[in-house]
């Protein structure tokens, strides 16, 4: 007789999924990432990615990968504690530092793992977090691992913060206040200048999450403390080499004895293999073409302003947003994934977002320009996205609040 699976309780689940209308199933990308790639066999303009300056198959990426796996090989070999620490990995680090203006700097696998490394890393369960309602999760996970209090105060509101801080006055252990420099979700920007003048007044912690803001805010890029021109204020900066960088991986910034700290305390470093040799050398190159060319950041932003104009001229809600990140309300999770699953039959690959993702009520589809797309391409897909919405009757629920 077969035994009962022990694991029907997860297919009862994916079947109220799919029952609800918001079981999604992956795509396959069969080309590069490019403003229109290939899914699934069918041609689309690309507004899922976070390639946001176009760097993920730029030639100089590409022979800088090259190049080193001839010269060290496929892989490193060992985690960076034993033998996995090579030159590509160090100049990576200080070239980092030096962009960000800071002391030093680490590298991780990927920006998840900077997060929660980090926070877990530096806290006890006799500290304190206050952290944004909708940081990134992440952040959750780093909170949750290091065992400390957690505080959440509203989002973006620092009088809540505030008065989060001030409750702790006088109680014992360290305090942490974190923000994301741009929401994932919401593509709204932390109030980064209140929450650092709040860290000064109460002697917290100042952290900020700058994955959606690395390689888009800031001069050349480098993110929301130097878009607020913050340095010398935030005592950790993570930022990711994943998405602007068009690479993998994420790091940590700060003071020398932070990132020794890291090395010794952070279990992602401690306990995973470091990064191919050829992930490094693509990501210097990165580096190179931030600093050299900011036109493409110029075009990304152009491209956005664009781009959220004509969805506003036709009647569509973005939300908060404030950056390249552009969601468009909707409401339901399974009013989302039908409309991205329409817009893609029309030619335009965009995510549809629900709870827990999001907030109940506040699905939406999430769109990302890139520097790399046309005027053209954009003003199709403007087109795409109106039709589509309006054979749905997503017109009339687009005032739903961001």
């Amino acid at each position: 007789m077969t035994r009962p699976s022990a694991l029907s309780y997860l297919t009862e689940q994916l079947e109220a999924w799919k029952k609800a209308g918001t079981y999604q199933r992956l795509r396959e990308l069969e080309s590069a990432c490019e403003p229109v790639s290939k899914f699934d066999g069918k041609e689309v303009i690309n507004l899922a990615s976070n390639n946001y300056l176009g760097l993920a198959n730029h030639p100089k990426l590409v022979e800088a990968e090259c190049a080193a796996a001839r010269k060290y090989g496929a892989g490193s070999g060992a985690v960076r504690t034993i033998s996995g620490t090579m030159e590509l990995h160090l100049e990576l680090e200080r070239r980092i530092a030096a962009f960000k203006h800071v002391e030093a700097c680490v590298v991780f696998q990927s920006g998840f793992a900077a997060n929660a490394g980090t926070v877990a890393a530096i806290l006890t369960p006799e500290d304190h977090i206050i952290s944004d309602e909708l940081n990134h999760a992440s952040i959750i996970d780093g909170c949750r691992l290091s065992k400390a209090k957690i505080h959440v105060f509203r989002h973006r509101d620092a009088a809540h913060a505030e008065e989060r801080l001030k409750a702790l006055e006088g109680v014992a252990g360290h305090k942490l206040l974190i923000t994301d420099g741009v929401f994932s979700m919401d593509g709204d920007i932390g109030i980064l200048p209140e929450l650092t003048a709040l860290a000064e007044k109460y002697g917290a912690i100042m952290m900020v999450d700058d994955a959606h803001a690395s390689g888009v805010l800031g001069r050349n890029g480098r993110g929301t403390v130097d878009h607020f021109n913050l340095h010398g204020r935030v005592d950790v900066q993570v930022g990711t080499l994943s998405k602007a960088v068009g690479v993998l991986g994420g790091y940590v910034c700060g003071s020398r004895d932070l990132i020794e700290f890291l090395y010794h305390r952070a279990r992602p470093f401690l306990f995973s293999t470091s990064h191919p040799p050829a992930v490094a050398a693509a990501c210097l190159a990165a580096f190179d073409i931030l600093e050299q060319e900011p036109e493409r950041i110029e075009q990304l932003w152009k491209n956005t302003r664009f781009f959220q104009d004509g969805l506003h001229a036709n009647g569509l809600s973005t939300g908060d947003s404030q950056s390249p990140i552009t969601p468009i309300m909707v409401g339901e999770a399974a009013t989302a994934h039908a409309f991205s699953r329409s817009l893609f039959d029309e030619g335009v690959f965009a995510t549809g977002l629900g709870y827990p993702t999001v907030p109940q009520g506040k699905a939406r589809i999430r769109t990302i320009v890139t520097s790399a797309h046309s005027r053209e391409m954009l003003e199709r897909a403007i087109g795409i996205i109106t039709s589509v919405a309006k054979r749905m009757n997503i017109l009339a629920s687009a005032s739903v609040p961001g």
